[in-house]
């Protein structure tokens, strides 16, 4: 079986009937009830390495919670942070350090979570009218009360769609790096699905843009949630009749065609990789899309 792709997999139920029924949900908020430890949007570790969890009581009575669901029989909820997150996410390194710690199934909890707390950390404003918003269904809904002056708006966690693929050239894959990528590192081509764009368009765009590429047969993949702090990963493979590259240096520092024995050799490397490359990061939906390509050619 592989490896389960980073950020899914989280034994939470999400139990949307408590969250749409204010007395059931208030009952759920007891003794019982674990709350998720977060240093503002960074989880806390306990002392095996784990989500740390504590009780209500542990929580800043002034601060919004958000409903996450049940686990173990158990309501669990986080706290919404007085602040969202500020900066791209490999400007977070206390972040990265604290994710390398936790099993699949807590980094899953952690990603829905920090998605969704970061959500209305950014969002207490109505966007139409501008009043303060209020939490609703458990912290799946923002509302604008009329009653307080607001406008009557419902606004929902959102999630953004991301074309992330790779493209096949004569049995080679095309990578590129971004200016703020560690050095060596390269990853799969990715780029937002823009209004009135279908995934198979917005993948041949992105790499246009991008590479100056054109491609054909686009192929769903895979996905991924990432918390970074909402997009949706639609991983893709699709096929190049040509190899001339013409990057968009606005876009990216660099851009390559590799051979498989360059991947393989990259990926036994290690976390560190070798000379010249370092294959994907585990958690990263193109270190899976790279193998799924590798194994399909053996």
């Amino acid at each position: 079986m592989p490896p389960a792709i980073a950020f899914t997999g989280s034994p939470i139920d999400r139990a949307d009937h408590l969250r749409t029924d204010p007395e059931a949900l208030a009952g759920q908020m007891n003794w019982r009830a674990r709350l998720l430890k977060l240093d503002g949007l960074t989880p806390e570790i306990d002392d095996l390495g784990a989500l740390a969890w504590g009780t209500l009581a542990d929580c800043d009575p002034d601060a919004e919670l958000v409903f996450l669901g049940t686990m173990e029989g158990k309501p669990c909820f986080a706290a919404v942070p007085p602040e969202g997150a500020d900066g791209p996410a490999y400007a977070q390194p206390q972040i990265w350090s604290a994710m390398n710690l936790l099993s699949d199934k807590d980094l899953a909890t952690y990603g829905g979570a920090r998605s969704l707390v970061d959500w209305h950390a950014r969002h207490r404003f109505c966007a139409r009218c501008g009043s303060a918003t209020e939490i609703a269904k458990g912290g799946w809904q923002r509302n604008c009360p009329e009653e307080k002056g607001g406008c009557g708006a419902q606004h929902f966690p959102r999630t953004d769609p991301v074309t992330i693929m790779v493209v096949e050239h004569d049995g080679r894959l095309l990578l590129g790096r971004q200016p703020n990528f560690p050095p060596r590192v390269f990853s799969a081509l990715a780029g937002f699905v823009e209004p009135g764009e279908s995934v198979e368009e917005a993948v041949a765009r992105e790499v246009k843009e991008e590479a100056g590429i054109a491609v054909r047969d686009v192929r769903y993949v895979s996905s991924q949630p990432w918390p970074f702090p909402s997009q949706l990963m639609i991983g893709c493979h699709a096929i190049a009749d040509d190899d001339a590259l013409t990057i968009d240096k606005t876009e990216l520092e660099d851009a390559g065609w590799f051979t498989r024995a360059e991947l393989e050799d990259a990926r036994a490397a290690g976390a560190d990789g070798n000379d010249t490359l370092v294959f994907p990061r585990r958690v990263a939906i193109a270190h899976h899309l790279v193998t799924w390509w590798l194994e399909q050619k053996t």
